[in-house]
Parts: structure tokens; C-alpha cells; sequence
């Protein structure tokens, strides 16, 4: 029989599937493993630890047609490429495929795609290279390691703590991070310090400025109280003022690097409120392909699990092209800007960049979904940035002088946007109050003292993780790596170990009673420099340095005694966690409430159960105060699971509005200010009818949702409803929540 002229291309996903097979042709098929199709088994441990780590591997039966599928495709193909993600994952699964379906060394190939583009694909098709066994082993004592600790850890967990709970070599350090950092927070020790701003105006012309007390004329100081502050204010006032220096200069700020999966994943938890799971799930389908007007099926970035900042001379090319022509010279650098790799990155691949600079967000943003355009214009901002010019500052410092004291004014005016004109990086904490511009003054200049004003402060903690920066502080540790920043802190909170709270991660008692189980007993797993170290005995299995069997059994015969003690030391006891207390009062008994779990999540529950069986959802406290009666304002959710923020008195009070109450109150009439909900910077507004500031609803920019099938009046009003319904709900008509089941039925976490 002749040999047959159709090759076989393997890869995981239909969509990356598809886009594959428009570029390579009739010639090849491209078919889908759908993942995995061999693994170690889900009910026991299947590892043989006795005889040398040797894994159990097995078929996964959900997938047994598109096994038995491939075998056949297999058979009848001339060659035989596997093509999957161009990672330790991808590779293992590609090994995986070339051992299940039995295919032999002279027809199997393997071939990466750093971005599915036809000529990345082309190419990589006519270089096809062997399966590279350093990967494989990585990854194989990778998931051995991972097996080892969760299967034999997390069963002490279920006899000695509570069902259901895990532990792992990754998730146990990262629970450990939020923990430690909360417990920094309760330790902090607050310091009392007073901010003294003067306001100076100019003697022989119009014009005045704010300058903050910086120090003495020989060094920095800080005011420590309100007595220190006091004797400089009085100081000041008996003596005259005048400008010591003034000093200007340009400053220069360049781009942020292009994106790599950490700071991928923290930008878009800051920017666009994504979890980094929901950020890979979108990157991966940018990846894969999608389906664009007049183009057919494209890959849109390159590959998105990576840590290195290299790349391409091809992609700085036609970002060059791209600059010049829209932007002009002066936005170019001059050359390709080169960004230099942390060490111990894996640099197996570019950093994440559009496939195509020329496919703009705008140009294709109707063939994407909102969040897919949202991402992708992420993407290609941050790497169109990277390549133009700085961004040039004219800034400008003013010392004042006055009793042998110093008070300092700073002004900076973008000069040339640079970089800016395309992308600007978000920042983890709120932005700091803008500066006003200051007159021409000359050195020498003497000015007079308008007035004072004085402000009492005292230090802060550390502030809690949010995603992003626990992924940022995981990153700088070495702890995990780019394919497990987004899997383990969606571990950690499904676990309860953790729960968001607005933006932060907060640890729950559960999580601080085993993170503190796991310390006592099984140091090595939660301890940040070994688990980092660990990581570096992986990259060294994948460099070819270390054999992976051997890292496995340095980690294993420590980590065997310590279970061994843990059971000794833990016979007959049980770990009673203790409940969570909340400040909200038991509508019945008037006992405080206590959170429980349930199988819909975290919810309010009497602590006098079963005498009193009352329940509610989990209530969040929002800044600010109530408009009415000054009362908290708390955050619930209606019945078709939209949020809506209320007066805590309920019926009592009756104050409840869509708005999102925020941090700051009205200079009019101090009352809190609200803003409309949803994604992105909302100006902030009073809804104070009695004050000049009042802003009316006909002029909040409310979406107005067409009625279908008639008036809706009476109707509950969605999150954009016009406002009619939101007058009737200001009125105390507020959507009222079925009380909660035992299981928490409509918690909110």
C-alpha cells in the first residue's frame, strides 16, 4: 500500500486546531488531544515510591473516543506531528501522545508555536525537532512532587482538621504569604506624625502656591506631634518667608518592559478587575485564534506562559514601521529597545506581544468579545509602548524658607508624551493628589504667609495582598512559576484558606489554623526559600543538570519523617476551628453572628443553632456613611444577583441606591459622595438634594435599557436601569432578599 501523502498535526484545542489547519492545508489534518489524555490516577497515589518514583500513568477514560480516534488517524498519517503548547506542560503532553497511541520514533515529530501565525506555523512544520526529555522529566517531577504532597498531606488534613481540605507544595506556601502579611497588619504599631502645609502668596504680583513642611535647612524631619507642629507654625508666623532655591530640570521616564504572564496577570487584575484565572483563559483564546473579518481565523498574541522579556527582531521591526508612520520620528527611540531577562528565567520564548502589530484593538474590536478586546488592546498598548521614545517631564522644586525651616512645593508638566500617548501603566495604590502649577518664582523672591493648615496622621500597615501584588510578591520570591500563579490563588480561595474582600485577600481562620498546622509540622513545604529552591532543582532537571528521580528523592525522605512525627504527635486529636465572628446581631436572639460554609459558599449564621436557626447572606461594609441617618452603608445583593448598597437599619431607615458609595465626602455639605457602578474611573457625585453640589440623576450618565414587552414598572431594575427605578428604590422601596437557607443559599463572599 502506498504510503500515504496526508500528515497528522496534534494540538489540544479545536479553536488552535482550526486556525492551524487554514495555514498548513490539505495536506496535513489537524486534529485535537483535548488536553491530557493520560495521567496519573485520580483514586490513589500512583506513584511506586518503594521502587524509584516510578508513576502509574493511565488512560483518561472521559477522553477514551478521542484516543481511540487518534490511534486511527494516527495509523493511516504519513508523519505524525505533535504540536502542543511550547512548554514543560505542552511537551509532557506530547510525550504522553507519542507513548498512549504507540507511535513510532521515524514518523513523530515535535513542533512548537511561539504564535500561530502562518509563518511561525509554516516554518516550525518544515523544523520539526525530537521531544525533548529534559522538559518531559521537569515536568514529570514536577507532578510527582505535587501528587507526593497532596495525596499524602491533605488526607492528615481531612482526619485532623476538616473534609475537604488540601495541601500543596505551591498553594500551602502562598496561603502561608497571605497569612504571614495579616499578621504583620495586627502586630503594626501605628505612629502619630501632623502634615504642616503653608499657603504662600507673592508680595509684588498676583499669584500663591502650597508648599509641606519638609525639614530644617540641614536635613529632613518629621513632625511627631501636634506640639512639635504647633511650636513651627508659631515660629514661621514671627519671621518672614522667602525662596531659597528653586530648581529646574527635565526628567525622563521610560516604558515598562512588554508583558510576561506575572505582570500580565497584575495588570489586568489593577486595570480591568480580571482574575488571573479569567486573564489566562482570555490570553489563551487570543492565542489560539480568532475569527477576524476579511482575515479568517487568527492568532492574535504570542504565546502567553512565559517569562522572558526577549524579543523578536521580526516584531521590533514592524514595530518601528508602525511608530514612524503613526506617530512620527520623534516617537522612536532610534533603535530597538532591549530588555534584559531576570535571572532564572526559563526564556524559552518572546514575551506576550501581538501576533501583529498592523491588527490595532479598534481595527478588529468587533470580532472580539468585550473581554478578549479589553486584553488584547492590553497587550498591544503595553508592547507598542515598549518600543517609543520616553516620555519627557518639565518639573520644577521650590524650597521656601522662613525661621530656619523648610517648606517644599514640586510641579512637573509633561513636555513630550512619548510612550504615554499609546499605554500607561496602572499603579497598585490610589492615585496621589494632583499637583497645581507654581508661579514664576526667582530665588531670594520673598513671599508672605497666607495661612496654615495643619493635619494629624499616623502611619499604616503594610496594606493586604490583592491578586496582583501576591503575585508580584510569589514572582520576586521564586515561589511557583508562570503556569501556577493564577491556578494556585484560585486554589486558595476555593479551599476558603483565603477570601476576597473588595480587592484584597484576607486569610480566614481556617487558613491561619492550617498554615500554622503545616509550620509546626511540615516546615520544608511552607517555608518560601525552600519551595524557591525547589523550583531551581526543576529548571535544573529541564537544563539537563539534575536527574529529575534524584530531586525527587532528596525532597521525599525529610519530608516522610515529618509526616511520620506529624501522625505520632497529632494521635487522637482533633483541631477544632473556631468560628469566625462578625459584627453583625442575630436579627432573633441579638446573639453576634458567626460565618459559616456551605455548599454555595460563605454565609451569616446564628452561633445558637439549633435553637435559633437564623441566617443571612455575608455583608460587605462600604466607606462612608449613610446620607440619611449616618448609619454604615453595607453592600447586598438583590434577587437576580445584583448589587445594590443600603442603609444597615434596613426598612427603618429605608436609604438604598445602585451608586457605589466611595472614600470621599462632599466639601459642601460633607456628606458621603457616590459613584456609578461598573469598570473604569467614574467622577464621583453628591446625591444630597439639600446641597449646591447636588448632582441630579437625569445628569449621571445612566445607560437606558429598552423595555421589552412593555412597561416595566414595578419591576425589579437592572444594574443599568434608567433611573425611575432607582428614584422608587432611593425611596426605601429596596429589593428584598429571601432570607438565607443553611447552606448560605444567597451568600455573598
Amino acid at each position: 500500500m502506498a504510503k500515504s501523502t496526508t500528515d497528522l498535526v496534534i494540538v489540544e484545542s479545536p479553536a488552535k486546531a482550526r486556525t492551524i489547519e487554514k495555514y498548513l492545508g490539505s495536506r496535513y489534518h489537524v486534529a485535537a488531544s483535548m488536553g491530557h489524555l493520560r495521567d496519573l490516577p485520580k483514586s490513589t497515589l500512583g506513584v511506586d515510591i518503594e521502587n524509584g518514583f516510578v508513576p502509574d500513568y493511565q488512560p483518561v477514560k472521559a477522553r477514551a473516543d478521542v484516543i481511540e480516534d487518534l490511534r486511527k488517524r494516527s495509523r493511516h498519517a504519513g508523519m505524525v506531528y505533535l504540536a502542543t503548547d511550547p512548554d514543560r506542560e505542552g511537551e509532557a503532553i506530547s510525550w504522553h501522545l507519542k507513548e498512549l497511541l504507540q507511535l513510532p520514533d521515524d514518523k513523530t515529530k515535535r513542533v512548537t508555536f511561539n504564535e500561530i501565525t502562518k509563518k511561525v506555523v509554516t516554518e516550525s512544520i518544515s523544523s520539526p525537532r525530537d521531544i525533548d526529555i529534559n522538559l518531559v522529566d521537569a515536568q514529570q517531577a514536577r507532578r510527582i512532587l505535587d501528587r507526593i504532597v497532596g495525596y499524602k498531606l491533605s488526607p492528615l488534613l481531612w482526619r485532623k482538621v476538616r473534609r475537604g481540605l488540601s495541601a500543596g507544595r505551591v498553594q500551602s506556601v502562598a496561603a502561608r504569604m497571605v497569612v504571614d502579611r495579616e499578621s504583620e497588619i495586627k502586630a503594626f504599631s501605628s505612629e502619630e506624625y501632623w502634615l504642616l502645609d503653608v499657603t504662600l502668596g507673592r508680595i509684588t504680583r498676583q499669584g500663591s502656591f502650597v508648599a509641606r513642611f519638609y525639614g530644617t535647612e540641614e536635613k529632613k524631619r518629621e513632625l511627631r506631634s501636634e506640639a512639635e507642629t504647633d511650636a513651627v507654625i508659631q515660629a514661621v508666623s514671627a519671621d518672614e518667608f522667602y525662596i531659597k532655591t528653586v530648581k529646574r530640570g527635565e526628567k525622563q521616564r521610560a516604558p515598562s518592559p512588554p508583558f510576561i504572564t506575572s505582570t500580565l496577570q497584575q495588570e489586568a487584575s489593577r486595570r480591568l478587575g480580571m482574575t488571573p484565572k479569567r486573564t489566562m483563559s482570555i490570553a489563551q483564546q487570543l492565542y489560539e485564534g480568532v475569527d477576524i473579518t476579511g482575515e479568517g481565523t487568527v492568532g492574535l498574541i504570542t504565546y502567553m506562559r512565559t517569562d522572558s522579556l526577549r524579543l523578536s527582531d521580526d516584531a521590533t521591526g514592524a514595530a518601528r514601521a508602525y511608530i514612524i508612520s503613526h506617530y512620527g520620528k520623534d516617537y522612536y527611540p532610534g533603535k530597538p529597545r532591549i530588555f534584559k531577562t531576570k535571572a532564572g528565567a526559563q526564556d524559552a520564548h518572546e514575551a506576550i506581544r501581538p501576533s501583529s502589530i498592523a491588527l490595532t484593538p479598534e481595527l478588529i474590536k468587533k470580532d472580539l468579545t468585550a473581554d478578549q478586546y479589553r486584553l488584547y488592546r492590553l497587550i498591544w498598548g503595553r508592547f507598542t509602548a515598549c518600543q517609543m521614545a520616553n516620555a519627557v517631564y518639565d518639573g520644577v522644586t521650590v524650597d521656601a524658607a522662613s525661621a530656619g525651616y523648610i517648606f517644599r512645593a514640586n510641579y512637573s508638566e509633561l513636555k513630550f508624551p512619548g510612550y504615554t500617548a499609546v499605554y500607561e501603566e496602572a499603579k497598585d495604590d490610589d492615585a496621589a493628589e494632583k499637583e497645581k502649577p507654581l508661579p514664576d518664582l526667582r530665588e531670594g523672591e520673598k513671599v508672605k504667609l497666607v495661612k496654615t493648615s495643619k493635619e494629624q496622621q499616623f502611619t499604616q500597615p503594610p496594606s493586604r495582598y490583592t491578586e496582583a501584588t501576591l503575585i508580584r510578591a510569589m514572582e520576586e520570591k521564586g515561589i511557583g512559576r508562570p503556569s501556577t500563579y493564577a491556578p494556585t490563588i484560585s486554589t486558595i480561595t476555593s479551599r476558603e484558606y483565603v477570601v476576597k474582600e473588595g480587592k484584597y485577600l484576607r486569610p480566614t481562620i481556617l487558613g491561619e489554623v492550617v498554615t500554622e498546622l503545616m509550620a509546626e509540622r511540615f516546615p520544608d513545604i511552607v517555608d518560601l526559600k525552600f519551595t524557591a529552591r525547589m523550583e531551581d532543582a526543576l529548571d535544573g532537571v529541564e537544563e539537563g543538570k539534575k536527574a529529575w528521580k534524584e530531586v525527587l528523592s532528596e525532597f521525599y525522605g525529610d519530608f516522610d519523617s515529618e509526616l511520620k512525627e506529624a501522625e505520632t504527635a497529632l494521635e487522637g486529636r482533633h483541631i477544632r476551628i473556631p468560628d469566625e465572628e462578625s459584627d453583625e446581631i442575630c436579627d432573633k436572639c441579638g446573639r453576634k453572628m458567626v460565618v459559616k460554609s456551605g455548599r454555595f459558599g460563605r454565609f451569616l449564621a446564628c452561633p445558637g443553632y439549633p435553637e435559633c436557626d437564623f441566617t443571612k447572606p455575608i455583608v460587605v461594609e462600604m466607606p462612608g456613611s449613610c446620607p440619611r441617618c449616618g448609619g454604615r452603608i453595607l453592600k447586598r445583593t438583590s434577587k437576580k444577583g445584583y448589587a445594590y448598597y443600603a442603609c444597615e437599619r434596613g426598612a427603618e431607615c429605608g436609604f438604598m441606591t445602585w451608586d457605589v458609595p466611595v472614600r470621599e465626602t462632599c466639601p459642601e455639605c460633607g456628606k458621603t459622595l457616590f459613584k456609578l457602578s461598573g469598570k473604569g474611573k467614574k467622577a464621583p457625585f453628591c446625591i444630597n438634594g439639600a446641597c449646591p453640589n447636588f448632582l441630579p440623576e437625569d445628569k449621571r450618565s445612566y445607560k437606558k435599557k429598552a423595555s421589552a414587552g412593555g412597561d416595566a414598572a414595578g419591576k425589579e431594575p437592572v444594574k443599568t436601569a434608567a433611573k425611575p427605578a432607582a428614584d422608587k428604590a432611593a425611596s426605601g422601596n429596596a429589593p428584598a432578599d429571601k432570607k438565607a437557607g443553611r447552606a448560605g443559599r444567597s451568600a455573598e463572599s
